[in-house]
C-alpha cells in the first residue's frame, strides 16, 4: 500500500509553504495521525515473532523482504484496548532517525493536506503531560486528529536510541560560552534533552522556543532592534538550531523566511531533525539552511555548533 509523501507535498516542503500530508489512522475507534514524510510503507497485519526478554510493548519481528523489522504494539502502549480481530490490522512502517520500525495499528483511514498554522499544541493534560504521546491536534472537517509522537514512543522502549547527554561529558571539559543560541523544538521531552546537552557543552545563553512562529516572532523583534537601535545581530543571536515538524510554523517555513530577510539572513540556521534523509536534505539546501543534521546525533549538533560559534 501507499507510502512516501507524493511528489506534490514535496515541492510544498522545498518552497515552505508550512503545509504537511498526515496520515490518519484509528486504534480501537480513537482517531491519530502520522506525517507522511515519516512513512515507509504501509501493510496488511501479518503475523510477527515474538522475542524473549523484550519490552513489554514490543510486538515481536517480522521480515516483509530483506530486513528485519521490530513491531510495536501502538494500542498496547497507549493502554487501549486490542481488537478482536486483526483482519482489518495494519503495519504502519515508518523511517525516521535512521530507523525503521513498524507499528501496529488497527485501520488506515485517508491521508489528509494541511498547514501547519492548523495544528494546535495539545494541553499539557491530554496523553500524560509533559511527557505526553500528542505533539499537535489537527482539526480536518469535523474531526479532531491527534498527531502521535512517535520520536517519544521508541525513546521511551529504547532509550539508547534517542538523544543521550552522556555522549557531551564524554567529550571532557569545555569552555563555557554567553553567545546567544535560539532552539525552536516542540517537543517538550527533546527539548529538554537537547537543552541538557548543549548546556552540558558549554552554551549557557540558550533560548527556546515551542514552534517555528514563537522563533520568528522573536527573531522579527530582534531585526527591529537591529534598524531602529543599531545592535548587533550577533549580539542576541548566533544561530538557530530548529526541528522540521512543529505546530503553527514548521522549520522549513522558518528556515525560509529567515533567509529571505536581508538582516537576519547572516544568522546560521542549524536544522536537527529525525526526518533528514537525502530528499529532505536538498530541500533544506534550496532553503539556505547552513547545516542539516539527523536526530538523535547531539555530538555532531555540539560540533556543528562549535563550528558557526567559535
Amino acid at each position: 500500500m501507499a507510502k512516501k509523501a507524493s511528489s506534490t507535498s514535496e515541492i510544498l516542503l522545498e518552497s515552505g509553504t508550512n503545509e504537511l500530508e498526515i496520515m490518519e489512522f484509528t486504534i480501537a475507534g480513537n482517531i491519530f495521525g502520522i506525517n507522511v514524510a515519516k512513512l515507509n510503507n504501509i501493510m496488511k497485519y501479518e503475523p510477527v515473532k515474538p522475542m524473549p526478554n523484550s519490552h513489554p510493548h514490543v510486538e515481536g519481528i517480522f521480515k516483509p523482504r530483506d530486513k528485519i523489522i521490530t513491531v510495536i504494539d501502538l494500542p498496547s502502549y497507549m493502554g487501549l484496548p486490542p481488537t478482536e480481530s486483526t483482519e482489518r490490522n495494519y503495519f504502519i512502517i515508518t523511517n525516521f532517525n535512521k530507523m525503521e520500525v513498524a507499528f501496529h495499528v488497527h485501520t488506515v483511514e485517508a491521508i489528509h493536506r494541511i498547514s501547519w498554522d492548523n495544528i494546535e499544541k495539545p494541553d499539557k493534560t491530554i496523553y500524560g503531560g509533559v511527557e505526553g504521546l500528542a505533539t499537535g491536534i489537527a482539526k480536518v472537517k469535523d474531526k479532531l486528529i491527534t498527531i502521535v509522537d512517535f520520536e517519544k514512543i521508541v525513546f521511551d522502549i529504547s532509550p539508547e536510541s534517542g538523544i543521550r547527554v552522556e555522549e557531551i561529558k564524554e567529550l571532557g571539559p569545555r569552555e563555557r560560552s554567553l553567545k546567544p543560541v535560539f532552539i525552536a523544538e516542540d517537543s517538550q521531552l527533546l527539548q529538554r534533552l537537547i537543552l541538557d546537552s548543549i548546556h552540558e557543552a558549554g552554551y549557557e545563553n540558550v533560548t527556546t522556543f515551542a514552534n517555528g512562529q514563537e522563533a520568528w516572532d522573536r527573531l522579527t523583534e530582534l531585526r527591529k532592534s537591529v534598524l531602529e537601535e543599531g545592535r548587533p545581530l550577533e549580539s542576541m543571536c548566533c544561530v538557530l538550531i530548529t526541528d522540521i515538524e512543529m505546530p503553527r510554523m514548521d522549520g522549513h517555513r522558518l528556515t525560509k523566511l529567515v533567509k529571505d530577510d536581508s538582516t537576519l539572513k547572516r544568522i546560521p540556521v542549524i536544522i536537527f531533525s529525525s526526518l533528514i534523509d537525502e530528499a529532505m536534505r536538498v530541500k533544506g539546501e534550496s532553503l539556505g539552511a547552513n547545516a542539516q543534521l539527523s536526530k538523535p546525533e547531539i555530538g555532531n549538533l555540539v560540533a556543528t555548533l562549535d563550528q558557526w560559534i567559535l
